[in-house]
């Protein structure tokens, strides 16, 4: 059985990865390796028997082969077909209906559209101008956050305090679509390393350094306790099995405020040896489990099922059920 990542601008994780699978996996007859691609047939067989997605959302035809593998069988962490339908504005909503703490958040018409699409007053007849900017800062509070409805890396992000402000940020966004967001004055922030839905790491990070600390006491156990079933929530309603899920802490309440990271930041330098380490091994062991025992219908999304929507039963808070055949979230 074979394992495969796509993979792009790492240089760390890949090779420390394809070395502890083939490690940890070698009495199961199990290997891992770099994805080689060279134009996909319609019908040919699954190369792999789990693929783990680390570039797609950049390289437009991995995403259409990394389709093709599901519909052969093959166990693809993250979901692909999800991941290009989902989005951050769409995943505030979720978890806010499942009862986490979310900050309140709008999404805006965009600026502007790229030159190729053909928009002109009629394509927005459905718009109304002008915008109420101070209607809905009034409804985040000042300040707030500017920042892409869709997308990561810390790319647009802006932070307003009034009309003016938002205005000038908003001007230079062109075509990014982009969300409006409550600021939480936070005293604490962790980011969570999630495998598998369940498997939840909480790390202290830093944000304006954007560096990782090791502190094992930084959570009372209540608040860590809550910060782990909150990542397992959005995890499970989602989908997403390699994941990070930001949270900025309050008098005591996590809110989640960042948890589309669908391929985080592994490299060594950046999350520190302790963490990659801890990161390199969980991984592994999750595509070993994928491989010997995994449903490649577990890493859909089960945010209808879990918010009573449709034929299934519902339930709110709670983990959604684990599909036949895989073993452990």
């Amino acid at each position: 059985m074979k394992i495969g990542i796509l993979c792009g601008r790492e240089h760390s994780f890949p090779p420390a990865f394809i070395d502890k699978v083939n490690e940890l996996g070698k009495k199961d007859g199990i290997t891992a390796e770099l994805v080689k691609l060279g134009g996909t047939v319609m019908g040919e067989l699954a190369q792999y028997k789990v693929i783990v997605d680390r570039i797609s959302h950049e390289v437009e035809y991995y995403r259409a082969y990394l389709k093709h593998a599901v519909l052969q069988g093959t166990y693809v962490i993250n979901n692909p077909f999800w991941w290009t339908a989902d989005d951050k504005f769409f995943n505030y909503a979720v978890a806010a209906k499942l009862g986490l703490a979310i900050p309140k958040t709008v999404v805006l018409p965009q600026k502007s559209y790229p030159p190729t699409v053909d928009i002109n007053s009629e394509s927005l007849r459905n718009l109304t101008y002008p915008i109420d900017w101070d209607g809905l800062l009034d409804q985040v509070g000042r300040p707030a956050f500017l920042k892409p409805y869709s997308g990561g890396g810390w790319k647009q992000i802006y932070k307003v305090h009034n009309r003016e402000e938002l205005i000038a940020a908003y001007d230079g966004t062109g075509s990014t679509c982009m969300t409006l967001q409550e600021n939480i004055d936070f005293s604490q922030y962790v980011r969570c390393f999630t495998f598998g839905k369940v498997d939840v790491l909480p790390v202290v990070y830093d944000p304006g350094e954007r560096r990782y600390l090791v502190d094992h006491n930084y959570l009372s156990a209540e608040v860590g306790a809550r910060v782990v079933r909150d990542a397992q929530t959005i995890n499970q309603a989602l989908g997403y099995e390699m994941n990070t899920i930001e949270f900025a802490i309050k008098d005591g309440i996590p809110y989640a405020i960042d948890f589309l990271n669908a391929a985080p930041d592994f490299e060594r330098d950046r999350i520190m040896e302790f963490y990659f380490t801890h990161v390199v091994d969980r991984m592994a062991r999750l595509v070993i489990d994928r491989a010997l025992s995994g449903d490649p219908t577990y890493p859909w999304p089960r945010w209808e099922e879990m918010l009573g929507i449709g034929a299934a039963a519902g339930f709110i808070g709670t983990p959604a059920k684990k599909s036949a055949g895989a073993k452990r979230a």
